[in-house]
């Protein structure tokens, strides 16, 4: 399982027993791969490293995007790409694995948009084994679990991963594997205390306690074990040898366990002498222990008062009472998260089960507020519940998650929340667990209904102010200038994020005075009072245009323009196209930009601003009217989408209308060549495409909008975002009609049939295949009409009104025949084979899909060439031809794999299921139709319906 800040060993059901023959993978020492018991020699140090990273989440998806953040972190070279591909296969190599070994247990590297996937028994890796040890060991009677632990233990066989130690990977992983160990070793421990091992102990606990001075449970179990063997002077020196070493370095007191246990040491309470009790809570060993919190803000200073009020919510938790929640409250920029990100590391250590942490986006200007279902399915897995498992109801997810952190010691953060019932699902059910809330709203609702506890946070006092401009710009300027110091606090009204800025100016300058920036700051009295902003201080104005007016004229054109870009992110060709200018110029200026902490560049050549710099620069916009043609640059972004999207989606499938926007743009577009960097685009690209069209349709560019829409019809149909797919064809359609577009009329309607059919919902898709076919008869152009036949065949053959759907198929056929359109004709012969199959003519149906199967072969289809082979295979096996069946199915999972397209890959395994079930092999079959039903769910396609009923019919046999 990915985490936010680090990498943790993904959970997985597996057996506890050792594996026999084989292939066995160790990751807890130096990497290695056994074969039969013999090392396999793994090459270069990347492909060790690239190996981990597929070892460490077995039979999931590891993006491309994150190996290469793992093995190269913040400096890949332009090959990366290709490096990671030719890694990729030395290790299919290594594996040997042919066709024939897929589901025998054999393992396969998968490639799997949006990377890649290692499917391998999990028992055969010995970090996935030993949790499995761990996990077993929960609940087992004393000795069993000391010896179950113990057999865990061994798998480490030094220091974790120590061969690839110079790697980003190691640093995520590493300590989460020391952790584990740990945290297995003080279980093991507690088990032998239990049975009154205690003079056995006190020799290996010594020694533990040296390595690990900081870990209070072990010195807990130290101090038990040497009170219990008549050591009690020993036991009362390790905990004040803890207590001066926690002062001196933490500046914190032993935690509340291990002060009961001393007072218990000193009163000689007789219960210490019990081998069989418990003298603390033990850590939840076994389950994944969540570490999501970003990294605390560097310069944190003041706010004594909360951090002490937080402090008491936490030491007042009361055994059985409601879940403990507090929200801090304030303007925007005063320092909520800060705040809260600040407290939380300091008091980790009290919640060993540990700290989930989800941004709810509140407040975004661009992307809606995070539905609490959607955080839900993050958190779930951050807590280790595997994708496939996650209810899909919300009310479920909800009982899960509380069901989960019953009796665990969570803290949970939830930052920018918009109102109460965005954060209400999200509440454990019990005390055990504490939440923090960040809010611009006060949330009474969490007031009246849960006892939430309200901060509301004030800007910093003058002297705090000027100490944190002092730790966030260069130290002992302030000091030098203490009245300038003072006044420019008071000018940033003590908001902290006015202060850090007007801290990066003087730091960005070392040259420049104090009492410069005052005076610069002052001088923009008036033109600041003109860009007041709701939900903002006027400090947050100020300390803007001071960063602003020190640009150079280009980039603070640049920075306006920006507040025009509809998505949240955007890259270098996108602003050239933006600004009119070309990619090296953009990226100078976006870089001027990152340096002036206007921008940030969260991922290589991918940029953002912050919603507030975001606001600014619209609000310049607005200020500066007529300085720059701002629809004419808003219509250059656009036009480059559509040129990228064009270029792109030709990849993926060949294009089904005539569009072609390749040559529009003005700036090159970037270098695609292929399937696999198509479709990283659109990954990539698709939130901003979103909102362009949002911002096309809402600006009156009506003309662009829906052809933009359109152009996304290739990638929608290999990744089926269906509420997204729906929204944008809605606005497209919206656009058409607008400018009463023929074209666009069609093609709109029939995208939104397209995707209410593969949703499951063919009423509505015949309503807008229907408006489709209305719309093509008035224009006359038989393609046109010929095209919205085939769509409504379909939708007919679906609705169960087959003699309806023979005609629209045939009248299609007749008019592409007629055309000499292959590609066209191909479709309404998969349309018209699916009309003789339910009607029992199999021959029939079969010949029309081979043919169609020729011509998607020839126009290189690969996405509907998939569906088509599919739809052979399933014939062929009705025909009782299960060997073509089962060949068929097989040659669709190759195409459907090559192409990316989940949904084929479902339905090939779903066929293969078939025809293994069609042989008599069940065990086969189960397996084919659950890997068909995790995908069929994972992409919500109503199929996952129809592989239920064989599993429940097979599940029904066995009885």
């Amino acid at each position: 399982m990915g985490t936010r800040d680090g990498w943790m060993i993904a959970p997985q059901d597996s057996s506890t027993t050792a594996p026999g023959t084989g292939f066995e993978f160790r990751l807890l020492g130096p990497l290695e791969v056994l074969r039969d018991g013999v090392g396999c020699p793994l090459g270069s140090g990347l492909s060790r490293a690239l190996l981990a990273c597929l070892l460490l989440e077995p039979n999931q998806v590891v993006s491309m995007d994150r190996l290469i953040d793992m093995l190269w972190e913040d400096d890949p070279p332009a090959t990366a790409r290709t490096i990671v591909h030719k890694s990729v296969s030395q290790l299919r190599k290594l594996f040997g694995a042919q066709r024939d070994d897929i589901g025998d247990g054999h393992p396969e590297i998968v490639t799997r948009p949006p990377g890649y996937l290692l499917r391998v028994d999990s028992d055969r890796i010995d970090a996935h084994r030993a949790r499995a040890l761990i996990n077993h060991a929960h609940g087992l009677d004393p000795a069993e679990r000391a010896r179950v632990l113990a057999e865990a233990l061994t798998l480490w066989r030094g220091p974790v991963l120590s061969d690839i130690a110079d790697t980003r990977l190691y640093r995520m992983v590493a300590p989460n594997l020391d952790e584990l160990r740990l945290l297995a070793l003080e279980e093991r421990v507690a088990a032998d205390l239990e049975l009154g091992r205690h003079q056995q102990l006190v020799l290996e606990l010594s020694a533990l306690v040296d390595q690990h001075p900081l870990r209070e449970r072990l010195t807990g179990q130290l101090m038990l074990a040497s009170y219990r063997a008549g050591h009690r002077a020993e036991a009362q020196a390790r905990y004040h040898e803890l207590r001066h070493r926690l002062s001196a370095e933490l500046g914190i007191d032993p935690g509340p366990e291990l002060r009961d246990l001393y007072e218990r040491l000193l009163r000689d309470d007789d219960s210490l002498l019990e081998p069989g009790r418990r003298t603390s809570t033990p850590q939840s060993v076994g389950r994944p222990v969540p570490a999501e919190l970003p990294p605390a803000p560097a310069g944190f200073v003041g706010r004594d008062a909360e951090l002490g009020a937080l402090d008491r919510v936490l030491a007042n938790r009361e055994p059985g009472a409601a879940t403990q929640l507090a929200v801090l409250t304030g303007t925007a920029g005063v320092g909520k998260t800060a705040l809260g990100l600040t407290w939380a590391h300091r008091v980790a250590h009290a919640f060993p089960d540990g700290q989930l942490y989800a941004s709810l986006r509140g407040f975004d200007t661009e992307r809606a507020p995070l539905a609490p279902g959607e955080a839900l399915t993050s958190m779930l897995k951050a807590l280790g519940v595997p994708a496939d498992e996650i209810p899909v109801a919300l009310d479920d997810r909800t009982a899960l998650y509380r069901s989960l952190l019953a009796e665990r010691r969570v803290l949970v953060l939830l930052d920018n929340a918009r109102d109460s019932e965005q954060v209400r699902p999200l509440l454990p059910g019990s005390s055990a667990s504490l939440v923090l809330v960040t809010s611009r709203r006060r949330l009474d609702g969490l007031v009246v209904r849960n006892g939430a506890r309200v901060l509301p946070l004030e800007t910093l006092p003058t002297e705090t102010a000027i100490e944190l401009l002092d730790r966030a710009g260069v130290p002992g300027k302030s000091a030098s200038e203490p009245d300038a110091a003072a006044e420019l606090a008071e000018l940033c009204g003590g908001l902290p994020l006015a202060l850090r800025i007007a801290a990066a100016r003087l730091a960005a300058n070392p040259a420049r005075g104090v009492s410069d920036l005052v005076h610069e700051l002052t001088d923009e009295r008036n033109r600041l009072h003109a860009l007041d902003i709701d939900d903002s201080d006027t400090s947050v104005r100020r300390a803007f245009d001071i960063s602003y007016r020190s640009l150079h004229p280009v980039h603070a054109d640049t920075f306006r323009l920006l507040g025009l870009v509809p998505g949240h992110t955007f890259t270098a060709p996108a602003v050239a196209a933006l600004c009119g200018t070309d990619v090296p110029s953009a990226q100078r200026r976006l870089r001027a930009l990152a340096l002036a902490h206007l921008v940030v560049e969260p991922r290589p050549d991918r940029f953002g601003m912050h919603d507030l710099l975001r606001v600014y620069a619209r609000d310049l916009l607005a200020v500066t009217a007529g300085h720059h043609d701002d629809r004419a640059a808003l219509r250059r972004l656009l036009t480059h989408y559509l040129a990228v999207a064009d270029h792109a989606r030709r990849f993926l499938r060949p294009p089904q209308d005539t569009l072609d926007f390749r040559g529009a743009a003005g700036a090159p577009v970037p270098e695609i060549a292929d399937r696999a960097q198509a479709l990283e685009w659109f990954d990539a690209e698709w939130p901003n495409l979103v909102a362009a069209i949002r911002a096309a349709n809402a600006g009156g560019l009506h003309e662009l909008a829906w052809p933009l829409v359109r152009l996304q019809f290739n990638y929608l149909m290999v990744r089926c975002p269906w509420e997204d797919w729906i929204r944008v064809y809605t606005e497209g359609l919206d656009s058409a009609r607008a400018v009463d577009d023929p074209a666009g009329k069609v093609l709109m309607s029939a995208g939104l049939g397209v995707a209410y059919a593969r949703s499951g919902e063919p009423e509505q898709a015949l309503a807008h295949y229907a408006e489709s076919y209305r719309v093509a008869v008035l224009t006359g152009d038989p393609a046109w009409l010929a095209m919205t036949q085939v769509n409504m065949g379909s939708v007919l053959f679906r609705l169960g009104r087959y003699d309806e759907a023979q005609v629209h198929c045939e009248d299609a056929l007749r008019v592409y025949r007629t055309l000499g359109d292959r590609y066209f004709e191909a479709g309404a012969l998969n349309n018209l084979a699916q009309v003789e199959q339910v009607n029992g003519n199999l021959e029939a149906a079969l010949a029309h899909l081979r043919e169609a199967e020729a011509m998607y072969r020839e126009a290189d289809d690969l996405e509907t060439l998939a569906m088509v082979l599919n739809n052979c295979g399933e014939v062929s096996i009705e025909l009782e031809r299960t060997e073509d069946g089962e060949d068929y199915h097989r040659q669709a999972l190759d195409v459907a794999l090559r192409c990316g397209s989940a949904i084929r890959q479902a339905a090939a395994y779903l066929g293969l299921g078939d025809a293994a079930h069609s042989r008599g092999d069940r065990q086969v079959a189960r397996t084919r139709w659950e890997t068909a039903l995790a995908i069929f769910d994972a992409e919500g396609s109503p199929r996952a319906t129809d592989v239920r009923r064989r599993l429940d019919h097979l599940s029904a046999a066995s009885c």
